[in-house]
C-alpha cells in the first residue's frame, strides 16, 4: 500500500500528486540529506517534480515549512504521560530523544533554536505537546506545577546539550590509533591544557548512551530527592 513517503506513480507526464503528508516527508528526507539551508520551495518542488507554487497551498511559507518538519519529527517521540513510574519514564523519554536526533542530526539546530524566535503560544501544536505530556506525568508524580515546569526546563536543557556535544564533529582522524592525534590535541600546548590533554584516552572512547544515561541518573536521583522532600510533613 502506498505511505505518504512513497505514493503510488504517477503516470508518465502527469504531475505529482500532492498532499500535505508527502510534501512534508519530503521535505524531512531533503533535510536529513542535504541540510536546512537546502530547503525551499524551490529546491522541493524539484524534488517532488512539480510547481513550487502549488506547495503554497500546503505551507504558506519556508517559514510554516519548518514548524512542519518539526512536528514531523517530533510526532516519533512516544511519551506516556500516565504512566506511574516517571523516573523510568523520563530516562527512557532522554534516550528517544537521543535517536530521534542521531537519525535526523540535520534537523536538531532547528528544534534547539526556533523556538527562541517564536512565542510559546505561536508555536506549532506537535512541538508543545511534549512540554504538556511531561508536565502531566510529573503532575501526576507530586510535583507542584510550577516545580513540574522547572523540572521540565532542567530535563530538557540537559538533553539538548547532551545532544548538541555528542553531534559535534570532534574526530580530526578516525584511522589514527593514538587518541590524542586522533582528536586534534596535539596541537593544543602542553602547558596551557594539561588536563585537557590527559583526558584524550577518555574523550576518544566516548558513549553517548552511557554518558546520557549517567547524566539522567544524577538529575532523577536530586528530582527523586527533592519530590520526596515536598512529600514529607513539617517538623514541628
Amino acid at each position: 500500500m502506498p505511505s505518504p513517503k512513497n505514493p503510488a506513480p504517477d503516470a508518465p507526464g502527469q504531475k505529482t500528486r500532492l498532499s500535505k503528508e508527502l510534501v512534508l516527508a519530503t521535505a524531512l528526507e531533503l533535510v536529513d540529506s542535504a541540510g536546512l539551508d537546502t530547503l525551499t520551495m524551490r529546491r522541493l518542488g524539484q524534488e517532488l517534480n512539480c510547481d513550487p507554487m502549488s506547495l503554497y497551498r500546503y505551507a504558506e511559507n519556508r517559514a510554516a515549512l519548518l514548524d512542519g518538519v518539526s512536528e514531523l519529527v517530533f510526532n516519533e517521540l512516544e511519551i506516556f504521560p500516565h504512566d506511574p513510574d516517571w523516573k523510568a519514564q523520563l530516562r527512557r523519554i532522554a534516550h528517544d530523544l537521543r535517536l530521534l536526533a542521531l537519525r535526523h542530526p540535520n534537523v536538531v539546530p532547528l528544534l534547539v533554536t526556533r523556538p527562541l524566535s517564536t512565542p510559546l503560544g505561536l508555536r506549532p501544536l506537535g512541538t508543545l505537546r511534549p512540554l504538556e505530556q511531561i508536565l502531566s506525568l510529573l503532575v501526576d508524580a507530586g510535583f507542584e506545577p510550577t516545580d513540574a515546569l522547572h523540572v521540565y526546563r532542567a530535563y530538557y536543557g540537559f538533553l539538548y546539550g547532551h545532544i548538541l556535544n555528542e553531534l559535534q564533529e570532534f574526530i580530526v582522524d578516525p584511522e589514527e590509533n593514538e587518541a590524542l592525534l586522533r582528536l586534534g590535541l596535539h596541537r593544543l600546548p602542553a602547558r596551557d591544557f594539561p588536563r585537557l590533554r590527559a583526558l584524550a584516552p577518555v574523550l576518544a572512547d566516548y558513549d553517548g548512551a552511557a554518558e546520557l544515561d549517567q547524566g539522567i541518573t544524577i538529575l532523577l536521583s536530586g528530582l527523586e530527592s527533592n519530590l520526596s522532600r515536598q512529600a514529607s510533613p513539617a517538623k514541628v
